[in-house]
């Protein structure tokens, strides 16, 4: 059973050349997305605590993310890039919230997989910097996070096929995945994950 998907949108290598030229705004955002992707991960288990098999793994996502952020943090300190004060807002993720049904058991799996679908966008992302970067460290750095964001797509998608049928999950999936890639496309570069 296949429990990863394919992007229907694949960000040319030319986005991360262009991201990496403001490498303080990449990371001071990249720290945000981690921030945002630990809290979303619990936040999950505050909307759902009845869903019991799948708040050992939504525990431990939102600490590796929060990992992820206390490692972008450090190579931010070392480079002298501060924090923003607050989390600016994120036009790709605003998006795909709205494609959100309303129904209380609908909205928790379409924010299931659509986590599943920005794990895997970042996976991508991921990739594409770490090809794009000449520092070693950092080169290794983006790695290492390509291929964890890769694993947490597949998760998310698991942990939806606990409570749904797999048909059922696969076709809003899709569906998600299609709207997802239309608006990738749209959005202007900027050195940003999203």
């Amino acid at each position: 059973m296949q429990h990863y998907l394919e992007l229907t949108y694949n960000t040319p290598p030319e986005w991360a050349e262009n991201a990496i030229k403001d490498m303080p705004s990449l990371l001071r955002d990249h720290a945000d997305c981690e921030r945002k992707a630990s809290s979303m991960a619990m936040s999950f288990i505050a909307k759902a605590p009845d869903k019991t098999q799948i708040i050992p793994e939504l525990i431990e996502t939102a600490i590796e993310e929060l990992e992820h952020f206390q490692k972008v943090y450090e190579i931010m300190k070392e480079m002298g890039v501060p924090l923003t004060h607050k989390i600016l807002k994120d036009e790709y993720i605003d998006q795909l919230i709205k494609l959100s049904r309303s129904g209380r058991e609908e909205r928790f799996m379409d924010r299931l997989l659509l986590a599943s679908i920005i794990e895997t966008r970042g996976a991508e992302r991921f990739k594409l910097i770490a090809d794009a970067l000449e520092d070693p460290e950092m080169k290794s750095f983006y790695k290492m996070l390509w291929r964890s964001e890769a694993r947490h797509g597949d998760i998310f998608v698991r942990m939806a096929l606990h409570y749904w049928p797999e048909k059922d999950v696969y076709k809003r999936l899709n569906e998600l995945n299609s709207a997802e890639g239309i608006i990738c496309e749209k959005l202007p570069w900027r050195s940003a994950v999203h």
